[in-house]
Formats: structure tokens, sequence, C-alpha cells
């Protein structure tokens, strides 16, 4: 990670006794740190220095020495990112004059993405490499006042009796990218980073959520079915940022939907993303 940093307040605090002892040329370095009655034993611990003047009660903070341990490789996957989604046809455009489902409204469908494991594979230092890792993809497209049915196809009809106040279409993917990523710094996860390649993905639940108002009353449904939708995703993606923060843009190669069952579509996020 950015920084590797051991805080020891407690010890700090209450620590008596800080003894290291020699156990033979085979033989690892230990520490024993006695804490009020209990003894604490650290067997070949990273180097690191305590200022002169230190006092008890003090946070010790040791910056990652790359002399000792070598240099870090931060790739910019581990996230939080957020964004509204739009949907485009075959042509990339906005227009589905067959299947008006399609034509979302953007201010009701949005990716969230939660991706929690990442690792780099260096090309040069930490300024080029290749990125991986895995995560979770929620996708919410706005249905409108359209309700989905699904058979030999995938074709919506608009109920005038009913007023929906939502009308989701959700989808939760588990991920994995490959993408190129180049930094501006040689180690480390700071300053200016652009990553690009692709995010595979598995689908994992998809349900459609309405609530709909009938006599002063909401009326919630929630159905889970597959609804047309492929059970693989593909997107192309461009990451770019500056420390923690950044933007990007996924772009859905593969087709949404089964396009035996309706029109082609291909989802679009462009966000914000947090890294950590």
């Amino acid at each position: 990670m950015k920084k590797l940093v051991y805080t020891v307040c407690a010890l700090l605090m209450t620590s008596q006794v800080f003894a290291q002892e020699e156990t033979g040329n085979n033989e690892p370095d230990t520490t024993r740190i006695k804490v009020g009655g209990k003894e604490i034993i650290v067997i070949s611990p990273a180097e690191f220095e305590v200022e002169d003047g230190a006092e008890e009660g003090d946070t010790l903070d040791a910056e990652w020495d790359e002399d000792i341990n070598g240099p870090t490789y931060e790739p910019h996957w581990a996230a939080f990112s957020f964004g509204p989604t739009i949907l485009l046809n075959s042509s990339n455009k906005a227009s589905f004059p067959l299947d008006k489902q399609w034509e979302n409204d953007p201010a009701n469908s949005f990716a969230f993405e939660f991706n929690f494991l990442e690792h780099k594979f260096p090309i040069y230092k930490n300024h080029i490499g290749f990125s991986t890792g895995l995560g979770f993809n929620w996708m919410q497209i706005g249905l409108q006042q359209y309700q989905l049915n699904v058979g030999d196809s995938l074709w919506a009809t608009v109920d005038t009796t009913v007023t929906y106040k939502k009308n989701k279409l959700r989808a939760i993917y588990l991920t994995a990218p490959l993408m190129l990523e180049i930094c501006s710094k040689d180690s480390g996860g700071e300053g200016f980073y652009l990553a690009a390649g692709v995010i595979g993905g598995v689908r994992i639940a998809s349900t459609v959520k309405t609530v709909i108002g009938a006599d002063g009353k909401d009326i919630k449904q929630k159905e889970r079915a597959r609804f047309g939708l492929e059970a693989f995703k593909l997107d192309a993606t461009v990451r770019l940022g500056y420390n923690d923060w950044g933007v990007y843009a996924n772009y859905g190669v593969i087709p949404m939907f089964d396009t035996d069952k309706t029109a082609e579509v291909h989802p679009v996020t462009i966000g914000l993303t947090y890294n950590f």
C-alpha cells in the first residue's frame, strides 16, 4: 500500500522493558516487550527509528523503507466508484424506436463499484505495470412506466392504470479487471495515474423492484429473474486521477441483454472514483 504504518500507541504508553536477544547465527532476532503482566515476542521486526525526545503516549509512524523492504507497487483498482449510466444502441445512440424501455433516464440509472482486492505486476518500477483484482458492480436502470415481460423475447408494456413511483432493473456482477497502468511516481500510490483496459464480470443476481402508488398507499414488489440479461459482461474502461481521487468511464463491449430477445444495448457509465 501507499505507506506501511505501524501504530504502537498502547505499547509506548505502558511499556516497561524493551530488550533484544541474539539466539544464534541461524536463528532470527527476537524482541520481547513487556506490557503490564503480559509479554509480546516479535520475531525479525521491521527496522525503524525513534526520534529523540519521543515521550510516553506518542504515536510511532514508521515509513516503508525501500532499502530494507523493497519498493511498493500501488495499483488503482481498489476503490469506491459511482456514476450515472446511459444505454446506447448498436450505433452508439441513445434511441430505441422499437424498445422504448431502454431509453432510460440517467438520473435514475447508475452504477456503483466496490473494488476490494488489487494487485500490480510491474513492468518498469511503479511507472508502468498491469493491474488486476476483484470487485462488485451494482447497476441500476430506471424503467420509467414500462413493465418488463419475458418469454421467447423481452418486451415492455405500459400499464396506464397504475403510477410507478419506482421501477428499477438491478443487476449485480462480480468483476475482475486487466488494465495497463501508467503512474507518475516510481513507488507508492501518490501522484498522477492513467489506466486503461477491460473489466470482465459474471452476473450473480438481478431483480426488478417496483413501488406503485394506489389509494394513498405504496405497494412494493420485487421480482428476481434473469430478465434477458447476459450471464457475462465485458467493459472497456479508462481511469484517470491524482492521488486518491479520479474519474472513470466504462463502456459495455458485450451487449447487456440477449440480442435474440431484445435490441442490442450497451451501457455507458461515467463517474468519480475514490481509491483506498
